[in-house]
């Protein structure tokens, strides 16, 4: 039946494929809980999710109700956008699925600053995502560690009183706790060009000291769906980054993190992470993705501008995975 959900299992002789789930109807209104599983629509990867968050979405493409008149004389540069509430989560992804969505998503979403005042480290934690609210399909499944992540069985135990099954362990609780100003995403912004959605998610990383100076860091996720059935492949990138000091950086480069990735019908979605350094608590990002077209010729899309915000408060490092 077509609402089984179902994986290959490899076997020396070909693909077999085996039940993992049933899916469950998409939930309209409200919002999935600890412990759903889903399949994840753009990317496809079976998740569970960990804890959700609610975010402000700047949607460009959403008309404003302001009419024409009243815009101010500066242009269509300086409409304001109104965020609207929305709910996103915080996921693990099954490792047995990295390898297939590796090409198109960097399964290392998720990066902070070391916490060693010696180090100016980076580090990732494998397999954690941010998924939108219309991204998951959910479904449920009778196995009891349906997910393989290292961090499952720390994160997560099995109640088979409860809906969905699968209830947050103290460890959760407390990593959240303690990381979420790390973790947490507050603002989304996307805009669509050219049957080309971009959508960009800052994240403040945190602050160093350096040559007695101030280097404030910030992550971005950005991810670019083709909605169109047209091929289109990413050849180039165009960033102005404005720090409250008063500099205007212009960045150029061939690509996104080293890759000119083809959109199209079967694999309309990229996305990827970069990093961003200023040396004040706060700035802003825009610019274009050039994209070319099977006949030869171009195009650009508009990265929706995002604005660069240290925390207020001033928060200790992330703790990483050590409790």
């Amino acid at each position: 039946p077509s609402n089984y959900l179902s994986a290959p299992r490899n076997r020396p002789e070909g693909k077999v494929l085996e039940t993992v789930g049933v899916f469950e109807a998409p939930k309209q209104h409200g919002k999935y809980e600890t412990g759903q599983l889903f399949l994840h629509s753009v990317f496809g990867y079976r998740g569970i999710v960990l804890f959700p968050w609610q975010a402000r979405l700047y949607d460009r493409d959403v008309a404003s109700p302001v009419t024409e008149k009243s815009e101010n004389a500066t242009g269509h540069g300086s409409k304001e956008v109104k965020g609207k509430t929305h709910t996103y989560y915080q996921v693990l992804i099954d490792a047995r699925d990295c390898p297939h969505i590796s090409q198109r998503s960097q399964t290392e979403a998720v990066t902070f600053l070391a916490n060693h005042d010696d180090s100016r480290a980076l580090y990732a934690i494998p397999g954690l995502d941010y998924v939108s609210h219309e991204d998951i399909l959910p479904y449920s499944s009778t196995d009891q560690v349906p997910i393989q992540h290292e961090l499952f069985e720390r994160f997560l135990m099995y109640d088979q009183t409860k809906v969905p099954p699968f209830v947050a362990r103290d460890t959760l609780c407390a990593w959240q706790e303690k990381n979420h100003p790390w973790l947490e995403l507050s603002d989304v912004h996307r805009e669509t060009t050219e049957n080309i959605r971009v959508t960009v998610i800052p994240f403040y990383m945190g602050m160093r000291e350096a040559q007695n100076s101030h280097v404030y860091w910030w992550r971005y996720c950005i991810r670019l769906e083709n909605l169109d059935s047209e091929v289109v492949q990413l050849r180039e990138r165009h960033w102005r980054i404005f720090s409250l000091s008063g500099t205007l950086e212009t960045v150029r480069g061939r690509g996104v993190v080293g890759r000119e990735p083809v959109l199209s019908k079967e694999q309309p979605a990229f996305q990827y992470s970069s990093h961003v350094s200023l040396q004040a608590s706060s700035g802003h990002m825009w610019g274009t993705f050039r994209f070319e077209r099977p006949d030869g010729s171009h195009f650009d899309v508009r990265i929706p501008p995002f604005s660069l915000e240290s925390n207020k408060d001033e928060k200790t490092p992330p703790s990483g995975l050590h409790w």
